[in-house]
Formats: structure tokens, C-alpha cells, sequence
């Protein structure tokens, strides 16, 4: 009986898939879009591009096979369903994923970003960067037309690397609304975004769609794109996840949602009210990643990682 129960047990990247395509797993599964407390928690940085300057081809070799093996140890002691690669630049990032499709075989899922369509501009340009937009439609037209084919090659490498999963992170909304008007968004961004993801999908890959903010006026829009999933469901912009199961959960499913604001200055009452809220609303019928509204950055204190993740451990199980 036991070795029957093993033989049936899902793995961390079946978790993952059940989740995206809206149906239920054994449990929750979990992931982060990056991970920025492997030093504090793990004792040693992931690598970046920075550090492979001036090194020979087998120094490099060594250093990202490392570093794979590092990851894989990092995150399945997190246990994570995804593991995002980040940090690189293309090619280095295309050959961790070959190494990392090495060591973990089909037991996790692999990730990177994946996006190419407009997002909030930069402080420094945005009163130019939103005049363009009506003085030049035609040119704003087609440089979204090779944003997307210019994504699309480059996640046409990572699938051929062994990823099977996409982040795409061009944030569009601050927290009282999306920076596109709604009328904006489906002239510049949507139908790109639909076209990307229908594009990235035939590869054969997940599309998991990030950005932050209150995406509650686009939330149609996002939702006609056809992504597996939105990500983060930001409550510090008013975004109620059970709201938004609600509205479109038999559409889409949902990551995110617990607070990082009270992850970092709240108290350690409200960080678990958080994040058994995001279960409790998430979790019912499948289609839910528990994960947080953002990212576990730097300077987060790690032992309110720590806690949300016991909370997902006390609740995860279906």
C-alpha cells in the first residue's frame, strides 16, 4: 500500500500544471516570481552576469553548473513547483536551463520572463512616453508589432533549453488604476498581449501573467488574452481575491495575493490573516498558486517569509 501511495503521489511540476489548467492537485503549490532571500536563508547568493566577467569558457562552465545545483537545492527546499531563472543574460540563462533540466529531469517546472509588450514607463520620460502614444499611433503600432516577435524568439531559445513556463512582467497598473486608460490598453497592449500568449502557448509553454497594481479596470481585457495565470492579485492596490475568483476563476487561474507591505512592517498577526485569506478564497476547486503579492525581496525580514510559508505548509492539502 505504501509504495502504491508513492507511486501515485504528484510531483511538484504536476502540482503546478494542475493549478494552470484549472484543475485540482493533491495540494497547493507554491512559487515565487524571484526569489531575493538565498542569501539570507541559504547562506549564499545566486549567480549573476557580474560575476562571470573575465572568466574562461570552464571557469564559466563551472560557475553556472554550480550555481544550477545551487538552485535546485534552494528551491526544492522551499518546496516550489517553479523554478524561476533569472540574473542572467540570454545565453548563460539558456544553458542553466539546459543544466537545470539535467538535474531535476521533469519534477519541477522552469520559468523565466517572458514578456513583449508596453508597461509603465520610467519616472524620468513619462510625460514624453504618453504624449507618443497619440502623436505617433502608427509608430507606437509597430514597434508593439516587434516587441512581441522579438519575445517571441527569445522564448522560442528557452523552450528549446527545456523551459516550459513564462513570466510576463510588464507592469501596467499603479494602485489606484492601470496607467493606459481601459480604452488605451485595448488599443496598445491588449491585442499584443493576446497574440504573444497565443504565440508563446503554441511553443508549448504556461503563460503565468504578472503586474502589480489594480488591474480590477483591465481585469476583462487580461482575462480575454488567455493566460494560464495572473499574478499577484496586489492587495495593496484594493485587489480582493475572492473577488476575483469569483469573477473569473473558472477562467484563469490565480497567484498571489498575500500582503508584502505586512510582510515587512506589519505585524505578525496580519501577515497570517493575509495569507489564510489568499487560501481560503484561493484555494476552493484548483486553480490557485499561493505565493506573495510581489516578490520576497531584499531587506524583507526572512522570518516573515518563513511564517507565510508555514501557513501554506498548515493549509496547502486538498
Amino acid at each position: 500500500m505504501k509504495q502504491k501511495r508513492r507511486l501515485l503521489r504528484m510531483t511538484p511540476k504536476q502540482h503546478a500544471v494542475a493549478a494552470l489548467e484549472l484543475r485540482q492537485p493533491d495540494m497547493v503549490p507554491t512559487f515565487e516570481l524571484e526569489f531575493q532571500l538565498e542569501e539570507e536563508m541559504f547562506g549564499k547568493a545566486f549567480l549573476r552576469q557580474e560575476d562571470l566577467r573575465g572568466l574562461s569558457a570552464s571557469q564559466k562552465e563551472y560557475r553556472l553548473k554550480a550555481n544550477a545545483e545551487y538552485m535546485v537545492h534552494v528551491f526544492s527546499q522551499l518546496e516550489y513547483s517553479i523554478i524561476p531563472v533569472h540574473y542572467l543574460e540570454l545565453e548563460d540563462a539558456l544553458q542553466t536551463v539546459r543544466y537545470l533540466r539535467e538535474l531535476i529531469d521533469d519534477e519541477y517546472m522552469l520559468c523565466a520572463h517572458g514578456d513583449g509588450t508596453y508597461s509603465i514607463p520610467s519616472g524620468h520620460d513619462m510625460v514624453e512616453y504618453s504624449c507618443w502614444f497619440f502623436e505617433h499611433p502608427d509608430e507606437a503600432h509597430a514597434k508593439a508589432r516587434q516587441m512581441v516577435e522579438d519575445a517571441l524568439e527569445r522564448n522560442r531559445k528557452y523552450v528549446d533549453a527545456g523551459l516550459e513556463c513564462f513570466i510576463f512582467c510588464a507592469d501596467y497598473c499603479f494602485n489606484d488604476g492601470p496607467f493606459f486608460s481601459p480604452k488605451m490598453f485595448a488599443e496598445f497592449v491588449q491585442p499584443y498581449l493576446a497574440d504573444l500568449v497565443a504565440r508563446t502557448k503554441e511553443l508549448g509553454a504556461y503563460v503565468i501573467k504578472h503586474t502589480d497594481g489594480n488591474i480590477m479596470p483591465i481585469l476583462d481585457q487580461l482575462v480575454a488574452c488567455e493566460p494560464h495565470a495572473l499574478h499577484s492579485l496586489d492587495p495593496m492596490a484594493g485587489v480582493d481575491i475572492a473577488e476575483v475568483k469569483r469573477l473569473v476563476g473558472d477562467k484563469v487561474c490565480l497567484c498571489g495575493n498575500v500582503n508584502c507591505a505586512l510582510m515587512q512592517t506589519g505585524t505578525d498577526e496580519g501577515v497570517i490573516a493575509s495569507a489564510e485569506y489568499a487560501l481560503k478564497h484561493g484555494k476552493p476547486g484548483g486553480g490557485y498558486i499561493f505565493c506573495t503579492s510581489n516578490v520576497p525581496f531584499k531587506g524583507l525580514p526572512p522570518e516573515r517569509y518563513q511564517l507565510i510559508l508555514d501557513i501554506w505548509k498548515k493549509h496547502r492539502k486538498y
